[in-house]
């Protein structure tokens, strides 16, 4: 069994709230080492499991999916990737 795993971030350009607010939290809450953090980015992780190895046509379709349901590609850029 595999994991093929999809990771999406907001591309560099685009404002990260989220982010913003968990970097500004950080220090508040004890997490010292992070005072000096230049940015926080918050993105969202897809695993998606197959049978054995996946196949360049399973590839290919979690790209199309990747592309057109688990991002939006005007703000966010994703990468895919298999996780044994």
């Amino acid at each position: 069994m595999a994991k093929i795993i999809v990771e999406v971030m907001l591309k560099p350009e685009i404002l990260d709230p989220q982010g913003q607010a968990v970097a500004s939290a950080l220090p508040r809450l004890g997490f010292t080492s992070f005072k000096t953090a230049k940015s926080v980015r918050q993105g969202k992780r897809f695993e998606i499991e197959v049978d054995g190895e996946p196949t360049p046509a399973q590839m290919a379709e979690v790209e199309k999916a990747a592309e057109t349901l688990l991002s939006n590609p005007v703000i966010e850029t994703y990468l895919v990737k298999v996780e044994k």
